[in-house]
């Protein structure tokens, strides 16, 4: 596992980094035993950033990694979201940036991950009520504090990353990139490559599209994507058996050929592998064994072109959501 700076602001880390987002349910039920065994293997493989969100299973998942990294606190970079407001019922309400918002999710997140500090901390999504600097601004307040030590953003455009730069370095943009998911090329990747920021890479297998990866028939919020669903899904479905077939001709799988793509696209852009059982995260890290030669390349744009990609990436009220797709 080689390490690398996490842009020009951020710390050194390891050129993967697990999210941990699947081990709270979004995905269909998990097993948390098995989701501690698979973070204990991910540190032992030298998977050194744990991704989060404070309200991943409405603090489950903060809860969940604190009791993992009990006694291995020091062997993990911690990134977490923040500002998505949940109801109990698990509905989304909306985001919340204000500053003494930042201060307060922050106060709960320390204490259900049993740390005195944050490595990584970012705004889930972008609030349209609260001007970016004003939250960037707090969250500065809060590494001067002690708190946190490197600011990240998720999701947001071209403009807003230059505004929130201009008010405290920023170390990394976290968003949706993948062979079908490409959004960013057009005009964030040049902004941050610009500024020096790096990409942590989401969605890199478009949540087990690329894998065709079965929906649960109850808990699995990919039932309600487009991407999954009705004619978009048999169409999609039938471009995942033409990349299952290249695959195969590279002694690979097609999850493995995914992250490999995505690591090649540049030194600065670090998938996040969303693995929350040991056998998924053991054939994640075979991408690490996977070269993509130019051809390959070529073969790839060919089969997961995102013209022919049928739905987008989330339904439209959540697009509606994504400064980083305005």
């Amino acid at each position: 596992m080689l390490t690398r700076p996490l842009g020009k602001a951020g710390p050194t880390l390891s050129q993967m980094a697990l999210g941990c987002m699947g081990m709270s349910g979004m995905y269909g039920p998990s097993d948390e035993s098995e989701s501690i065994a698979t973070i204990h293997a991910a540190l032992d493989a030298g998977v050194t950033l744990l991704d989060t969100g404070d309200f991943y299973g409405m603090g489950h998942n903060e809860m969940l990694i604190g009791r993992a990294l009990e006694g291995r606190r020091n062997a993990a970079l911690l990134s977490v979201k923040f500002g998505a407001m949940r109801a109990p019922n698990g509905a989304f309400l909306g985001v919340d940036g204000r500053p003494a918002a930042v201060r307060n999710f922050l106060a709960y997140t320390l204490q259900r991950l049993r740390t005195d500090h944050i490595d990584i901390y970012r705004l889930s999504r972008f609030d349209p009520a609260v001007p970016i600097e004003e939250t960037i601004g707090a969250i500065a307040d809060m590494i001067q504090a002690g708190y946190v030590r490197y600011i990240g953003l998720s999701e947001v455009g071209a403009e807003t990353i230059r505004r929130a730069h201009a008010v405290h370095p920023i170390c990394d943009l976290q968003i949706e990139y993948s062979l079908i998911s490409r959004s960013i090329e057009r005009s964030i990747l040049p902004v941050v490559r610009e500024l020096g920021i790096a990409i942590t890479a989401y969605g890199v297998l478009s949540r087990g599209l690329l894998t065709a990866s079965p929906v649960a028939t109850a808990g699995d919020f990919r039932a309600h994507l487009p991407r999954f669903s009705g004619e978009n899904g048999q169409q999609n479905r039938a471009m995942v058996d033409v990349l299952a077939a290249f695959a195969s001709e590279k002694g690979a799988t097609p999850a493995q050929v995914a992250i490999a793509w995505v690591m090649a696209q540049g030194d600065d852009i670090f998938p996040v592998i969303g693995a929350r059982k040991r056998s998924q995260l053991s054939e994640s890290l075979g991408a690490l064994n996977v070269q993509l030669t130019p051809d390959d390349a070529a073969r790839l744009e060919e089969i997961c072109n995102p013209a022919r990609v049928a739905g987008d990436r989330y339904d439209a009220r959540q697009m509606a959501m994504l400064d980083s797709e305005k």
